[in-house]
Parts: C-alpha cells; sequence; structure tokens
C-alpha cells in the first residue's frame, strides 16, 4: 500500500481541509496508517509540491491543496462570482475581536468609539468568524466573542499567533489598494446605553454593512494577503 499517493488524492478530492485523523479515517478500518505514517506522507507531498503553483498547506482546520499567492489574479477569472466585500466598521469589529479575544460587544463599543451595529455582529456569527464562547459573570451575563477555526482557514492562518503585530500593519504597504472614504455621519453613530441599532429587516441594507466601491476586500482590509484559493 502507497500511503503517500493515497493521502495525496484523498486531499486533492476533499472539498475541505483534512486533519490527520480524518485522512486516517478514509482508509478502510484494516489498512488505516498510525499517526506517523499519516504525517511522513504529508512532509513528502509538501516537499514534491514545493516548486509547482499548486502547494499543500496547513491551516488550523487541517492540510489542504491549494493556488500559490501570486497566481490567484489569473485563477479567479474562472469563477464569476466576484469576492465579498465589507464595510470597514465590520472589519474594525473582526480585528478588535481577533486581537483582543474574548471581549463583549460593550467593549468592542468602548474601543471603537461608536456603537456596534447588531447586523455586523449578525454577518460575523453568520460567516462562522464568530463565536460566542462564553458569558462574561458581570450583571446582564452579556455575551464574550472569540474567532473561529473558519477565520484563521479564511486568512490562511494556522493559529492566531500568525496574525500581524500592530507595527506590521501600521507599516504594511497596501500598494495601489483602493483607500476607504470617511464614513458617513449616520452609519457612525455615538454610543448610547439605551438604544441598541436593530438588525436590517430583509430586502435593506444595513448603513454600517453596506458595501460601495470605495471600501476594501475583507483580505486586503486584513492586510494579510493570504491567498486561500483551493482546487475545488
Amino acid at each position: 500500500m502507497n500511503t503517500k499517493r493515497i493521502v495525496e488524492a484523498i486531499l486533492f478530492a476533499a472539498n475541505r481541509p483534512m486533519t490527520i485523523r480524518q485522512i486516517q479515517e478514509t482508509f478502510p478500518e484494516l489498512e488505516q496508517p498510525d499517526t506517523l505514517s499519516v504525517q511522513m506522507a504529508l512532509d513528502e507531498i509538501a516537499r514534491d509540491y514545493a516548486d509547482r503553483p499548486i502547494g499543500l498547506r496547513q491551516l488550523a482546520s487541517g492540510y489542504r491543496f491549494q493556488v500559490r499567492e501570486g497566481l490567484s489574479p489569473y485563477v479567479t477569472r474562472l469563477f464569476e462570482e466576484k469576492p465579498a466585500r465589507y464595510s470597514r466598521a465590520l472589519l474594525e469589529t473582526l480585528a478588535i475581536i481577533a486581537y483582543r479575544q474574548p471581549v463583549t460587544r460593550g467593549e468592542i463599543e468602548d474601543i471603537r468609539g461608536v456603537s456596534v451595529s447588531s447586523s455586523i455582529i449578525q454577518t460575523l456569527l453568520e460567516r462562522e468568524w464568530i463565536r460566542v464562547i462564553a458569558h462574561k459573570e458581570v450583571p446582564g451575563r452579556p455575551a464574550l466573542f472569540g474567532t473561529t477555526k473558519q477565520f484563521l482557514d479564511y486568512f490562511n492562518l494556522t493559529s492566531l499567533s500568525e496574525l500581524p503585530t500592530l507595527e506590521e500593519i501600521v507599516n504594511f504597504d497596501f500598494g495601489n489598494s483602493p483607500q476607504p472614504q470617511p464614513e458617513q455621519d449616520h452609519s457612525e453613530r455615538p454610543q448610547t446605553a439605551e438604544i441598541e441599532q436593530p438588525v436590517s429587516p430583509a430586502g435593506q441594507t444595513d448603513p454600517e454593512t453596506a458595501v460601495s466601491e470605495t471600501e476594501f476586500d475583507a483580505q486586503t482590509e486584513a492586510g494579510l494577503g493570504a491567498e486561500n484559493l483551493t482546487l475545488h
């Protein structure tokens, strides 16, 4: 049995990142390789693809094949759907959660200096980029938010330790990326204790999550420059 060839085929056919355990479970029960054998196969596959336009990448959720950084402008032309774009307010909220987690909505509002729309939190939850990890033991027991493995996978990260430092973000060269325009007054409302921003009704657009041509793509805004195109 050629473990390496089988592992390579499994990863090529999979439509999601695969952990070592998940790879083992795809083998017949009596033929399952041990953990060391799978890891050795993965290491050898990574070396085989080192100089190819497709590489083996380890993410928070496991291993997957993906297009090399720098080639995505050519590959994305195969797809009609444009990458999702998000408002600056949403990206700021996501960044605060990523760097300050676990954090409550009130703490996010204190840092941003403005209220956080319920639709922003809902969008991040629906994208599965954040989740409620606990409740703070204070009156009202507000939810504590943290990021997820899906967040790490989307931004091509293995762990939160790979996030750029604040100094790196300040010094990041965005090249020809469009610069965000100042937000309208109605999208950045002063924080108030008695008013909570409601989720927009179906068919309407919330001003903080509305996207215009002047707003950044999520990955460009985060300054990560990561490619996350898979073969599927």
